[in-house]
C-alpha cells in the first residue's frame, strides 16, 4: 500500500496547525515570508538595493540539526556576496549541533565588528526552516497514520528531529539574538522554506546561475518543512526559482529511507551512518541481477508516472513508529532484524573511539548496503528522468543531504549523456551538473540569506569557488597561545607562507615528509563549511603506498577499515588519474573542487596511487586550482617531484567529532592520534608552525623522526642551491 491511511484527516490537522502556529510564531516576532511582516522586510531589502545601497542578511539555523549563522552582502552591482557560514558543531564540538546556536551568533558578531557593521544594521534575519510548515506537516504525517503513530512524539522517534522541542526552542530565537547582540528589540525573524533555502543556495552558487537558459534544481533529504521532494527551475531574465512539484509528504522520502536503513543496519546514528554506509557499498554486489537483496527492498518504493516516490506502508513501518520501531516483519525477513536504536553507536560524539571494536565486515552486510544504494539510485533516477523530459533542460543543480552521494551524482551524469538526449529529444548535448560542499544541512542556513536576496530580487553574484567561509582564520597569536598551553607539544616556525619562496619551501618539505610516509595535518585560514575537509582542515598522507589506508584507518582516524580515503589533486593531473565528467566541466570542473561527485580511476591511477582508489575502481576528488589554494597547489606540485603523482590522500582533521575548528581543537586531534607525524599550522598572516606530540609512546618518538626529515630536507635544499 501507498499513501496514507487517513489523508483527509491529516490535510484537516496541518490546516488547524499551520493557523494556530502562525499566530504563536507571530506573537515570538517570527512571520512566514508570504505574510505581511515578510513582504514589508523583503520589500525594504528590495528598495534599499535598487537604490543602491548594500544590504547585509543573515541566515540562521536557530532549532534542529546543523544550527548555524550565515552572513551575505548584496547590492545591485555586486549581487550576493558570500561572507560566513559559521557552523555551531565546529564550536561546540558537537557534532550535528541542533539547538541555539549561540558561538555561531558570537563569531558572527566578531565578523560583523571586523565589517565595521553594528548589528541593528542587518536588513533581514532569515532562518532555515519555516516552523509553521513544519509543525504543519508534522502533525499533519502523526494524524495520516493514527492510532498507531503517536510513536512519532516520543523523543529520538521522528527521524532525528523532536518536533515539539525545535519548535519551542525557535520560538525564543528572537529574544536570545537581540540580549546577545545587544540590540534594543529582538529582530523580526523571517521563516523560509527548507527545501527552497536548498534550492537557492544550490541555483545562485553554480556556475549556472548567470545562464540564458533555465536550470531544473532538485532537492531530495530526508525531510523539510513541507516534504522530502521539491523540485524548481530557474526562471530566464528574473532572479527568481519558481516551484514544479514538492511531494508534501515526510514519509514518501528516499532520503529517510537510506538513513533508516544504514543506521538500523550499519549500527551508527543516524546523521552519521549514511556516508559510512555508502563507503561500504563498494564492497557488495552492485549489480541489479545478482545482488541478493535488490529485487525485494526494491518493493520498499512504488514509482509512480509523474516522478513520484510513494512509500510502501506494508513493508516499511518508519512511517509511524520513526527510529523507534522502523521495520515490518516483511520488511526484517528481506533485510534481517534492525539494530535497536539503544544498541547503536555515535562515531561522531564517542569519547573512545579508538577503543571501539568495530563489527565485523560480511557479504550481508556489504550486499545490503550495495542494494540500498541501487534502490536509492533507482528513485533519484526517476525523479531526474521525468524532471528532464518535463523542461528538456541540460542543467541541473542539486541540493539537500541526499545529494552527497557521490555515487549517484556520478551515474546520473553516466546516464544523461549524448546519447540521451539525441535519442528523446533529438538534441545533441548531455546533462550538465553541479553540486554545492553544503548541499546538506550546513549550507541552508546560506540558504536561506539566499533564499530572501533572491525574493528581493537581487541579481546573483559570483559563483562558488571554494568551500572556506566557517569561521575567522586564527592568529599566529591565537596558535601560539593554543601551543603554550600543551606541555607535550613542541613546535618550529618554518617562514610565512605569503611569501613565494617560504611558501614554496614549506610545500616541498611537506611533499617530502609525506613522500617518506609520514602523515601530517593541515590548519589553515578560515575552515572549511560541510562535511568535506577541503585543505583548510587536512590530514595528508602518501597516496601511493597501498598500505596508507590501514595506517590512517586504524592508526590515526580509528575507523572501520572499509572506509575510502579521498585524493587531492592538481587541476593539471586530473585527467591524467581520473575521468572527467564533461558534464562536470562548468567553470573548468568546478563541481569536482568539493569531493561530492565521484569519478572513476583510469588505469595510471591504479598503478601508481592506489591508496586513493576505492573497492569498486571509483574516487571522490577534489580539484585543487592554484589561485585558491597556493600552499595546497604547491604541495602536489612538490608531490609531483618527488613521487610522480601531483595528489595527495586528503581525510578530514579530526577523530570521531566535527572537523577541528580552532587551534585547540587541531593540538588535540594531534594527540589523540597514534600515526600523526606532525601538524602544519599557518596563521592568518600566514606565519607556519610544524607543531608535534612530543611524546615517547610508540609509534610517537618526540618528533625524532619528523626532525629528522626536517633536517634531511635542510641538507638536500642547501646542496641544490
Amino acid at each position: 500500500m501507498s499513501g496514507p491511511r487517513n489523508p483527509v484527516l491529516g490535510r484537516m490537522v496541518n490546516r488547524f496547525t499551520k493557523a494556530l502556529s502562525a499566530r504563536r510564531f507571530a506573537k515570538a516576532g517570527m512571520f512566514s515570508a508570504d505574510s505581511i511582516a515578510g513582504n514589508k522586510i523583503i520589500d525594504n531589502v528590495r528598495t534599499r538595493v535598487h537604490s543602491g545601497e548594500p544590504c547585509y542578511i543573515a541566515g540562521l539555523g536557530i532549532s534542529g540539526h546543523n544550527a548555524g549563522a550565515a552572513l551575505i552582502r548584496v547590492s545591485s552591482s555586486g549581487g550576493i556576496q558570500l561572507l560566513s557560514n559559521d557552523e555551531e558543531e565546529r564550536f561546540t564540538g558537537v557534532k550535528h549541533y541542533e539547538d541555539y546556536p549561540a558561538m555561531a551568533i558570537s563569531e558572527l558578531h566578531c565578523r560583523l565588528k571586523t565589517l565595521g557593521i553594528k548589528p541593528d544594521q542587518i536588513a533581514a534575519w532569515a532562518t532555515s526552516w519555516d516552523y509553521v510548515l513544519n509543525n504543519a506537516f508534522t502533525n499533519q504525517t502523526i494524524a495520516e497514520e493514527l492510532p498507531g503513530s503517536l510513536a512519532l512524539y516520543k523523543k529520538g522517534a521522528f527521524f532525528g528531529w523532536d518536533p515539539l522541542l525545535r519548535s519551542r526552542e525557535a520560538l525564543l530565537a528572537p529574544d536570545r539574538i537581540g540580549r546577545q547582540l545587544g540590540l534594543e528589540s529582538a529582530p523580526q525573524l523571517i521563516m523560509l522554506p527548507h527545501h527552497e533555502n536548498h534550492a537557492s543556495l544550490s541555483y545562485a552558487a553554480s556556475p549556472f546561475a548567470k545562464s540564458k537558459e533555465p536550470t531544473m534544481i532538485a532537492v531530495v533529504d530526508g525531510c523539510g518543512d513541507r516534504g522530502s521532494i521539491s523540485l524548481f527551475q530557474s526562471v530566464p531574465n528574473s532572479t527568481r526559482i519558481k516551484e514544479l512539484y514538492c511531494n508534501e509528504s515526510i514519509p514518501d522520502s528516499l532520503g529517510i529511507f537510506y538513513t533508516i536503513i544504514s543506521s538500523s543496519q550499519g549500527g551508527w546514528t543516524p546523521l552519521s551512518s549514511e556516508g559510512r554506509y555508502m563507503g561500504a557499498v563498494a564492497w557488495g554486489d552492485q549489480d541489479r541481477h545478482t545482488n541478493p537483496y535488490y529485487r525485494r527492498l526494491r518493493e520498499i518504493f512504488h514509482f509512480g508516472p509523474q516522478g513520484q516516490i510513494r512509500l510502501n506502508r506494508k513493508l516499511a513501518n518508519w512511517h509511524k513508529a520513526g527510529d523507534l520501531q522502523p521495520y515490518t516483519a516483511a520488511l526484517e525477513a528481506i533485510t534481517g532484524p534492525p539494530i535497536p536504536l539503544e544498541r547503536m553507536w555515535n562515531p561522531d560524539a564517542i569519547l573512545k573511539i579508538e577503543s571501539v571494536q568495530h563489527s565485523e565486515i560480511t557479504r550481508h552486510r556489504v550486499d545490503l548496503a550495495a542494494a540500498t544504494q541501487l534502490v536509492f539510485e533507482d528513485g533519484i533516477f526517476h525523479i531526474i528522468d521525468h524532471l528532464i523530459r518535463s523542461t528538456q533542460s541540460d542543467q541541473l543543480v542539486l541540493g539537500g543531504g541526499s545529494a552527497l552521494n557521490g555515487i549517484a551524482n556520478m551515474k546520473l551524469l553516466e546516464h544523461f549523456n549524448r546519447e540521451w538526449y539525441r535519442h528523446n529529444f533529438g538534441k545533441d548535448t548531455h546533462l550538465k551538473l553541479w553540486i554545492p560542499p553544503t548541499t546538506g544541512d550546513a549550507g541552508v542556513t546560506m540558504g536561506a540569506a539566499y533564499n530572501l536576496a533572491l525574493r528581493a530580487d537581487v541579481p546573483c553574484g559570483p559563483n562558488l569557488q571554494h568551500a572556506a567561509w566557517c569561521g575567522i582564520a586564527p592568529t599566529a597569536e591565537a596558535i601560539q597561545q593554543a601551543l603554550d598551553e600543551e606541555p607535550e607539544v613542541k613546535s618550529l616556525r618554518l617562514g610565512n607562507v605569503s611569501n613565494n619562496t617560504d611558501r614554496l619551501k614549506v610545500a616541498d618539505l611537506m611533499a617530502f615528509i609525506i613522500s617518506q610516509d609520514g602523515v601530517l595535518g593541515l590548519f589553515q585560514g578560515p575552515a572549511e563549511t560541510g562535511p568535506r575537509a577541503l585543505g583548510q582542515r587536512s590530514i595528508l598522507a602518501n597516496p601511493c603506498n597501498p598500505e596508507t589506508r590501514s595506517i590512517l584507518n586504524e592508526r590515526v582516524k580509528f575507523r572501520e577499515a572499509i572506509r575510502p580515503l579521498a585524493p587531492m589533486v592538481s587541476r593539471g593531473e586530473a585527467s591524467r588519474f581520473f575521468e572527467l565528467a564533461e558534464g562536470a566541466s562548468a567553470d573548468d570542473y568546478n563541481a569536482y573542487r568539493y569531493m561530492v561527485l565521484t569519478t572513476k580511476a583510469r588505469p595510471e591511477a591504479y598503478e601508481k596511487i592506489p591508496a586513493v582508489v576505492h573497492k569498486d575502481g571509483t574516487c571522490r576528488i577534489q580539484m585543487v586550482m592554484p589561485e585558491i589554494h597556493p600552499l595546497v597547489h604547491d604541495y602536489l606540485k612538490a608531490m609531483g617531484r618527488r613521487v610522480g603523482a601531483e595528489v595527495s590522500v586528503n581525510t578530514s582533521l579530526n577523530i570521531g567529532g566535527p572537523i577541528c575548528q580552532t587551534p585547540a581543537q587541531a593540538l588535540a586531534t594531534m594527540k589523540r592520534a597514534k600515526a600523526l607525524t606532525g601538524l602544519v599550522m599557518v596563521g592568518d598572516e600566514g606565519n607556519v608552525f610544524l607543531v608535534w606530540h612530543a611524546v615517547d609512546a610508540p609509534p610517537k618518538d618526540k618528533g625524532a623522526r619528523l626532525l629528522q626529515w626536517v633536517s634531511q630536507h635542510a641538507s638536500e635544499a642547501t646542496k641544490t642551491a
